[in-house]
């Protein structure tokens, strides 16, 4: 028997276990990715906010956080960015422990929270100069990067008006200039279309997508909103009752948590009765295709349901034949992408969850001092959400409302905000 070479690798069984200097098993290296947790745990008292997260976020991908108000999102952010400590369970983001070293997740990671807040008294681009300045941005530096931020978020045109004039909307893009200030490799964003038109969420949406374009960006999109979700990430994370039940593409959590049914689309012109008749029928004949759904309105399309969901595109082709043999005037055919709402709703009733325990089991009965709504100021070293910045010298121009509020996020004021841009 041949001797193998001297500088072969031994089998993988061969090679020692990684062990602690104690003698436990030490666990397996960290994952080279810009978010990752293991077992990642919150307790409040006797009720758990977050319950042994695993967790994986890539480089150059939307990964949605999915889940109804008060599931656990906000609390998971907040860990991963060292703003509160974890029970049990540990994180690396862009390689930092946020628990040891909060500091310097804060530097590489851009945060926009729920509820973001700028000196109304200032403009856009002198708001996005103090922060540049806490980032340690200076001079040309600084203006170079404002400008390219301001660009890149669509805000040039309203940066020297004041903030007090800005729209919800405006002040969302602002919020993402303001997080990529500081050039970070991970964005994340917490509600980020809470409370915006139609046209402002879409142009959200838009900018995320690009912003992964050009600079290869991980986003951590925190959501309720489930079409806005499906609508721009690559992965779905469905968290409830601070469990994270499901992860995938919607596809991929179509066929784990989605009916066992596709559904194909097919529009068709000219059909009277007798033609609708005899189409209903041949349709139906088709294999794979287990109902037929008709349309009330003639300009909408007829729903094809198939079963097993992999037929579909056997489907889509023997409609096509069987319209040009039958003499049926075609328009469109299409597959219907699962819906995320479904998805989400089979996903809790496999858990044994309502709509209301996904978000109930996650709150203690009474909140712990300083969260948002408490009344209570937080703890020595506990900041509210949204408090992400280092302390740093006053704004350059104006006084800071909200005398006695922790540095971080400026307040917004209590002025009534425009929606409709």
């Amino acid at each position: 028997m041949e001797a193998p070479l001297p500088d072969a690798a031994p089998p993988a069984a061969a090679l020692p276990e990684r062990r602690r200097r104690d003698g436990r098993p030490a666990p397996p290296p960290w994952p080279d990715v810009p978010i990752a947790t293991r077992r990642l745990t919150k307790r409040y008292e006797d009720l758990v906010a977050v319950d042994a997260l695993d967790l994986e976020i890539h480089a150059g991908e939307i990964f949605g956080l999915l889940g109804q108000n008060g599931a656990g999102k906000t609390t998971t952010i907040l860990m991963l960015l060292g703003l509160t400590e974890p029970s049990r369970g540990a994180a690396r983001v862009v390689g930092f422990d946020p628990t040891r070293h909060p500091l310097e997740v804060k530097r590489r990671v851009g945060y926009l929270p729920d509820s973001v807040g700028f000196y109304d008294g200032m403009t856009g681009r002198e708001n996005l100069r103090y922060t540049a300045r806490l980032n340690g941005l200076r001079g040309r530096e600084a203006d170079e990067r404002i400008a390219e931020v301001l660009d890149q978020v669509g805000m040039t045109a309203r940066a020297d008006t004041k903030v007090e004039t800005y729209s919800r909307g405006m002040l969302q893009r602002l919020g993402i200039a303001d997080a990529l200030v500081k050039d970070p490799s991970v964005l994340i964003l917490d509600e980020p279309t809470a409370a915006i038109d139609p046209i402002g969420v879409a142009e959200i949406l838009d900018l995320l997508r690009s912003l992964v374009r050009a600079r290869g960006l991980a986003i951590l999109l925190s959501s309720h909103l489930l079409s806005q979700v499906q609508s721009v990430c690559d992965r779905v994370g469905i968290f409830a009752a601070g469990r994270l039940i499901g992860v995938g593409t919607v596809p991929e959590l179509a066929r784990r948590f989605g009916e066992e049914t596709a559904r194909v689309e097919a529009g068709f012109e000219g059909l009277d009765d007798t033609v609708a008749a005899r189409a209903r029928d041949v349709l139906g004949k088709i294999d794979g295709v287990a109902e037929v759904r008709p349309s009330k309105l003639s300009t909408e399309p007829w729903t094809l349901l198939v079963r097993p969901p992999e037929a579909a595109g056997r489907v889509r082709e023997a409609v096509l034949a069987v319209s040009a043999a039958e003499s049926l005037r075609l328009s469109t055919i299409r597959d219907v992408p699962a819906s995320l709402d479904d998805i989400y709703r089979r996903a809790l009733q496999e858990h044994g969850l309502s709509a209301g325990d996904a978000r109930a089991a996650v709150r203690p009965p009474s909140q712990p001092p300083g969260a948002r709504g408490s009344g209570e100021p937080p703890p020595a070293g506990v900041r509210r959400p949204g408090v992400v910045r280092t302390p740093g010298p006053p704004p350059p121009t104006g006084g800071r409302p909200g005398a006695g509020r922790p540095m971080g996020r400026r307040s917004s004021g209590t002025r009534p905000r425009r929606d409709d841009a």
